[in-house]
């Protein structure tokens, strides 16, 4: 009977202890599954910051890259090149030249920063006195009688004026009279 007693008295024992060690293996393996998971969203949460992070990056260089690309932008916006030109005729004895004349300069906002360029462009050459025509505009033909009208306003008629300027003459662009051309 003692060894029946004793058995009654430990046995609420050893079942006690045996729930304790089922419910520590169990709540152990609930702990590990928790963890799990919890290590599973942290892994994804890292990932998604890493990428975001890299993202950001890349934004942030696209962005600086725009802006440097901008500021250059307005800096070469500031360069402008100013233009003027006109007609240029030299006449000598020999020949005559006409040509035109382009001038430029370059102008940060309103400040020159170079001295005009000149391009001459040659429009057309003359000839030389040898070979302009030998014959006179004043033949030595005799005027012929009136009928009515002055002979020599017959003779004006048939003379054609001519056409070569004794002067030059300039072809200025807009920009002339900023600089005192007329």
């Amino acid at each position: 009977m003692q060894l029946e007693a004793f058995l009654w008295m430990f046995l609420p024992v050893f079942v006690a202890g045996g729930s304790a060690l089922l419910s520590y293996y169990i709540m152990q393996a609930k702990m590990e599954v928790a963890i799990a998971k919890e290590r599973e969203s942290l892994s994804e949460a890292r990932a998604t910051i890493s990428s975001q992070k890299v993202t950001l990056e890349e934004r942030i260089k696209a962005t600086e890259e725009a802006a440097k690309r901008q500021a250059l932008d307005d800096f070469m916006q500031e360069f402008r090149v100013e233009e003027r030109s006109y007609v240029r005729e030299m006449k000598s004895l020999a020949a005559s030249k006409k040509s035109m004349v382009m001038q430029e300069r370059l102008f940060f906002r309103n400040l020159p920063l170079s001295n005009w360029i000149e391009h001459e462009m040659l429009i057309e050459e003359g000839r030389d006195l040898d070979q302009l025509p030998k014959e006179s505009v004043f033949s030595a033909a005799p005027l012929p009688a009136g009928e009515g009208r002055i002979a020599i306003s017959k003779f004006l008629d048939e003379v054609k004026p001519s056409h070569e300027e004794t002067q030059p003459s300039r072809l200025l662009t807009r920009h002339a009279p900023a600089f005192g051309a007329q």
